[in-house]
């Protein structure tokens, strides 16, 4: 995967300097990481402090705005700052007790990073996981936070230093940019091991970091410049090469909204869906609604050609051109060079997300209108597949981009992590985070090597970070606490499909690049007659 130039010294240089975390930070962190009393466990305890004395806690750089104990029962987050008027969030069911610390840091002077921070007020795990976002973030993740304290984790999530739904943030406020990029996170996470040591008089003894999306981004992110922070990261479904994927999201928008005659109905979606499964699904022994590995996959969706006129059953020339340019993904018209890689075959149900209409998907529409050209009045027909791509990478270097494969330093660290992907996603191309993959291979020594530290898992079916016919139910949390609590590297994980809450389907993920096969006996919806196998790299 080839970098914009000066990417790699800019990278490594935040990570060994981490931002600004400087001796003293690092010799903070060894404090906090201390052996946990029983007393600790029960709660606050001798040598913590109150919910409420957290108010006047001394941070730097940061003011504590908030800091009330809540008691056990729903909690109905606050609404947006820009919700309509009356407008109430759902409740988040069935929480224990927490202490609730709202702050807001500003580590520049155009900064505004507002962050909270839960703590169970009893039963505490000892440890601390922290939460990402999705899309342009601009909100606090409370589901992700009420999600942690229910499995007795400390907690905390930021809004990322903006409060809007897309990249308008950006426009004449670099620093806000860099705050999004990757700073709110690493500042985020340093108050809050400051506040869980407050509260409980102790810091955590393990630190983990749950995230998908924008969030498998902003975890690759904190591997990448500051090793130190998280000793586990799940990473899912990682938009890591920000600028690219969203070329791939309006390669998409052009091959089917440019020209009317292109469009296709998302009436046509399950149509294309199912013969790409009558093409692809048996390929692995098992028919059952799932395209085990897409890259083993041939559809051409020319077998569903109309004959004569468009009708609901078939595609008509320009839309048959249109679903092969989603499957090709976007090249450079110049030199032929792949940008981004495709959506793989099984994605077609979800494939309005980028080809629905009218307009292209707004996360990229904004991308380039905001961040990119500032422009409010840029039409992305003008788009430029080869000098709009290096100008990208250009401008972004290593801000937003997360795809440095030299992890050496985390690994060093003791770090372990955790990617996934959905090989049915249909917002973020899953071959992206395979080809990151096999760079850190390259890069980290070989498979073997990698493989101590970082296993990269594909999900058969399951779309973005969830949902899909696949097994898209897996302890993420539990895999990674064995591996860098009790030295467990996970050679499979064992994941679920439900069908409203009942389970209905279990199979083995795989570490790639090997691949879940049936034995040829017993049910094929019982992890049990599974093995998994290595496949080759196609």
């Amino acid at each position: 995967m080839n970098m914009p130039n000066g990417f790699e010294n800019d990278a490594r240089g935040e990570r060994w300097m981490g931002g600004k975390l400087l001796v003293a930070e690092l010799a903070a962190a060894v404090l906090l990481t201390v052996c946990l009393s029983p007393a600790v466990l029960r709660g606050a305890a001798e040598g913590g402090t109150s919910c409420e004395s957290l108010a006047s806690l001394s941070l730097p750089h940061t003011t504590i705005t908030l800091a009330q104990s809540v008691p056990a029962g729903d909690f109905t987050p606050p609404p947006p700052s820009n919700a309509p008027s009356g407008h109430t969030e759902t409740p988040i069911k069935d929480i224990p007790g927490f202490c609730r610390v709202a702050a807001t840091a500003s580590p520049s002077s155009d900064s505004l990073i507002k962050f909270e921070v839960w703590l169970p007020a009893a039963n505490w795990n000892g440890k601390f996981q922290a939460v990402g976002n999705g899309g342009w973030a601009g909100r606090i993740s409370y589901g992700g936070l009420g999600a942690a304290v229910q499995h007795n984790y400390a907690t905390a999530s930021t809004d990322t230093g903006h409060e809007v739904a897309n990249g308008s943030f950006a426009i004449g406020h670099p620093e806000k940019m860099l705050d999004y990029g990757y700073r709110a996170i690493h500042e985020m996470t340093v108050q809050a091991k400051a506040i869980i040591a407050a509260y409980y008089g102790t810091g955590p003894r393990w630190s983990y970091w749950n995230g998908c999306s924008t969030g498998g981004r902003q975890g690759l992110m904190e591997a990448q410049r500051f090793p130190r922070d998280f000793n586990g990261i799940a990473a899912g479904a990682p938009a890591a090469y920000r600028t690219h994927l969203q070329f791939a999201s309006m390669w998409v928008a052009k091959a089917t909204l440019e020209d009317p005659d292109s469009y296709i109905s998302p009436g046509k979606y399950p149509l294309i869906h199912a013969a790409a499964l009558q093409a692809c699904d048996a390929l692995d022994g098992v028919k059952d609604g799932i395209i085990d590995d897409p890259t083993r996959c041939h559809f051409d969706p020319a077998v569903l050609s109309c004959k004569g006129s468009d009708a609901p059953d078939c595609l008509t020339p320009a839309q048959v051109e249109a679903a092969r340019l989603i499957y090709s993904g976007p090249v450079n018209p110049r030199t032929g060079a792949q940008i981004f890689p495709p959506f793989e075959p099984g994605s077609e149900l979800g494939w309005g997300v980028n080809a629905g209409g009218p307009l292209p998907r707004d996360i990229g529409l904004s991308y380039f209108r905001d961040v990119l050209f500032k422009n409010p009045q840029w039409d992305f027909r003008n788009l430029n597949f080869d000098s709009d791509v290096s100008l990208a990478d250009s401008e972004d270097r290593g801000v937003v981009n997360a795809i440095n494969p030299d992890l050496g330093p985390f690994q060093l660290a003791g770090g372990k992590l955790l990617l996934y992907h959905g090989w049915a996603d249909n917002q973020i191309p899953p071959l992206g985070t395979v080809n990151y993959y096999h760079d850190v291979v390259a890069t980290m020594g070989g498979a073997e090597q990698t493989g101590t530290f970082a296993r990269l898992f594909m999900v058969p079916g399951m779309g973005h970070c969830s949902g899909g016919p696949g097994p898209d139910v897996f302890d993420k949390m539990g895999v990674l606490e064995q591996w860098v609590e009790h030295g467990v590297a996970p050679e499979k994980i064992i994941a679920a499909h439900r069908t409203k809450g009942a389970e209905d389907m279990t199979r083995p993920l795989c570490p790639y690049p090997e691949v879940a096969k049936w034995k040829g006996s017993g049910g094929t919806n019982d992890a049990a007659n599974f093995v998994c196998v290595r496949k080759e790299r196609p």
